[in-house]
């Protein structure tokens, strides 16, 4: 199973320069919790979540509308191509322990996006079936759920 036959489609998209305000904007008219960021030439150079923006706004006393996208997404990033296995970015959300991974095409730019609810939507169509399986979801989430405290030498999963 490719990646292709798991993403939704089509991505909402916002640029670096985009306000805190107008980024919210977008995450509630499309009913998604997070954005990529588009660079000048319109690939993606990151993402912004709605958990990125909140604790923006609980750590600064600033204007949503004064504060830049560029200044609080994450800046680095992970990618997945339509045509790749599943399995394979499956491992690179598991690695990274992130809920949401961009699809990009050859030259960088998005066109959707993989996300754990989209791999847990089809491993229930697919039960007993070739592809993404109940464990794959469940050891998915495991993964990204999983966490290392610090003092800590074994690791601790969130409830």
């Amino acid at each position: 199973m490719r990646v292709l036959d798991v993403m939704q489609r089509p991505v909402v998209m916002c640029t670096a320069d985009t306000s805190l305000a107008a980024a919210t904007r977008l995450l509630k008219q499309n009913s998604c919790g997070c954005l990529p960021v588009a660079g000048e030439g319109g690939n993606v150079i990151g993402m912004i979540t709605d958990r990125d923006i909140s604790v923006a706004l609980g750590t600064r006393d600033e204007r949503p509308s004064q504060i830049p996208v560029w200044e609080v997404m994450r800046h680095s990033l992970f990618t997945c191509t339509p045509d790749e296995d599943i399995h394979c970015a499956l491992k690179t959300i598991r690695r990274q322990k992130i809920r949401r991974l961009p699809v990009v095409n050859a030259e960088g730019a998005a066109i959707g996006i993989l996300s754990i609810d989209d791999i847990v939507r089809k491993a229930r169509k697919n039960a007993g079936r070739d592809g993404v399986s109940f464990e794959d979801a469940v050891n998915t989430y495991r993964a990204v759920c999983t966490k290392v405290l610090p003092g800590f030498a074994r690791e601790v999963v969130a409830a």
